[in-house]
């Protein structure tokens, strides 16, 4: 077969197909599976954290003040000797004295749950894409999700979503159409919705149909 001949009488090059080539070559590489879900944030606990160095502080400075005060011949504070007082008269099975200790057992036992517990239970982890990346959903958000999905619903005329960490519950009020259809329809849709969140632990579905009530 001759080779095509250019304006000018000269041979042009036709294209080479490369026969080495196979069709994998053209199979893109598969995405990198996603790293395992976080766990749960931490909280920063500013609040309790201020509310105890402020009373620390002040207890502080009130023992070093009487102190320093007995240091230069002057009467301990009333409060101490009204305290130290009490202390040494009334008995161990007193009252007000058990009603202190339960206080104070409370206030640790408070400080110790808050110290081991992450924390921000409104943020959902979600899935890592990448280990260097955290990521969370706050469950108001999550909600407003299915809520929005679940409108999508023939029948449906109004929703109420409560997203938990473990559990989604969704009311629905459907005007028309059966209510076993309606149900199906919504679980086929929010169980969707909730695999798109990519939360690292996807919620349980509860969903529950009624008819409107009647009017008057």
């Amino acid at each position: 077969m001759s080779e095509p001949l250019g304006s000018e009488g000269t041979t042009r090059r036709l294209p080479v197909l490369d026969k080495d080539r196979t069709a994998e070559d053209d199979v893109p590489d598969p995405a990198p599976e996603p790293a395992p879900g976080s766990g749960r944030f931490w909280s920063a606990r500013r609040v309790p954290a201020a509310v105890v160095a402020l009373l620390l502080a002040a207890l502080a400075g009130v023992l070093l003040y009487d102190i320093a005060a007995v240091r230069a011949d002057r009467p301990p504070l009333r409060v101490r000797r009204e305290l130290a007082r009490q202390l040494a008269e009334r008995p161990l099975d007193d009252v007000w004295v058990l009603v202190g200790a339960g206080v104070a057992a409370a206030l640790g036992l408070w400080l110790i749950l808050l110290a081991v517990t992450p924390g921000l239970r409104d943020v959902l982890p979600m899935r890592r894409p990448d280990p260097d990346v955290r990521a969370g959903l706050h469950r108001g958000a999550a909600g407003l999700v299915l809520r929005d999905r679940a409108m999508e619903v023939a029948g449906v005329q109004s929703v109420q979503v409560r997203a938990g960490r473990r559990r989604a519950d969704v009311r629905a009020v459907s005007h028309f159409r059966d209510l076993d259809d309606v149900r199906a329809d919504l679980d086929a849709v929010l169980g969707d919705a909730v695999r798109g969140l990519g939360l690292a632990r996807p919620p349980a579905l509860s969903v529950r149909v009624r008819r409107p009530g009647r009017k008057g």
